[in-house]
């Protein structure tokens, strides 16, 4: 499933494209890929057809495009799930299983840099917003917005702000900020980690308590912190959390700069394109291999109807 970076990859990667365009045209393929939607309030198309699109935001592993009618596009990738942004006429992929149609704005309302990159979307100024999912997994819906509890932005917008910047879907209330958001809370995180009774990676793939967080981040940072996955939550020092937390950071802003971890197809960015972190992983997928710091085996354990990697003397219980 992609993580946070994958999504904030997709997130940067339409913000340009989308913001302040108007939604010409909706196409729904495949009413598997509207789970999220409800339906009591207005059908997906008749709520989106015509509406300006104001930005897009990110917490976690959720993305959403506020609108001017002061709802919001929420997309949740799911497995596999792909947002690509294609000029009209381009070849239709297999998986395609929704269709915007966008128009242009003026290049006068929106910043240079945005407004160039619309351009670039095709000499008619019109783009199509593909939402193409192989396991359909994924969804997209219509969403009301609530301001959020602590006041701060709903999540990361880029440049993107203005009067929805503290509204939040309520899709997405529930989810908990992410290491990298600047209105997340150290204390409050460490807190309540050390409140839970579970074990270390359990509680990072709690979306509740810390988001955006998924099986190959906390296998990367647990080994970079040298900590055990089966670690009792409780008994995580002072010391020991700030370095959990710090390498959970610095490994998610390298995947950002590297355009997250692409192991096929099904995760790509907005052009279609995959991202390269797969080579900087040190312990996810690499079983077998030598460990990078003492050359132990990296081993593969199992966890929660998946795998755990890690280096046996690195990382090991106390």
């Amino acid at each position: 499933m992609p993580e946070l970076p994958e999504v904030e990859v997709v997130r940067a990667g339409v913000e340009p494209a989308v913001t302040g365009a108007v939604v010409a045209g909706v196409e729904v393929f495949d009413e598997r890929s509207l789970r999220r939607h409800d339906a009591r309030a207005g059908s997906f198309s008749e709520q989106l057809t015509g509406r300006r699109i104001l930005g897009a935001v990110r917490r976690g592993k959720f993305l959403w495009l506020p609108l001017d009618s002061g709802r919001a596009l929420v997309v949740h990738l799911g497995m596999s799930g792909q947002v690509l942004l294609r000029t009209p006429g381009s070849q239709v992929d297999r998986h395609l299983r929704i269709r915007l149609a966008l128009e242009a704005v003026e290049p006068t309302v929106l910043p240079p840099e945005m407004s160039s990159a619309r351009r670039n979307a095709g000499e008619s100024g019109e783009l199509w917003f593909d939402f193409v999912d192989q396991r359909v997994f994924g969804s997209l819906g219509i969403d009301t917005m609530a301001p959020t509890v602590d006041g701060a932005p709903g999540g990361f917008a880029g440049r993107g702000f203005g009067p929805w910047s503290g509204l939040i879907p309520s899709q997405v209330a529930h989810i908990g900020r992410d290491p990298i958001d600047p209105a997340f809370s150290e204390s409050e995180f460490f807190a309540r980690l050390s409140r839970k009774k579970t074990g270390l990676k359990r509680a990072l793939l709690d979306q509740t308590l810390i988001s955006g967080i998924g099986n190959i981040y906390a296998d990367e940072a647990l080994f970079a912190a040298r900590l055990h996955y089966e670690t009792p939550t409780a008994s995580l020092s002072p010391a020991q959390g700030a370095e959990l937390l710090a390498a959970l950071r610095s490994i998610l802003q390298r995947a950002l700069g590297e355009g997250g971890t692409s192991f096929d197809a099904q995760y790509v960015n907005v052009n279609g394109q995959s991202g390269y972190f797969s080579h900087s992983l040190e312990v996810y997928g690499r079983q077998g291999t030598p460990c990078s710091r003492c050359g132990t085996t990296i081993v593969r354990e199992s966890f929660m109807n998946r795998g755990s990697h890690l280096c046996p003397v690195c990382q090991v219980l106390a």
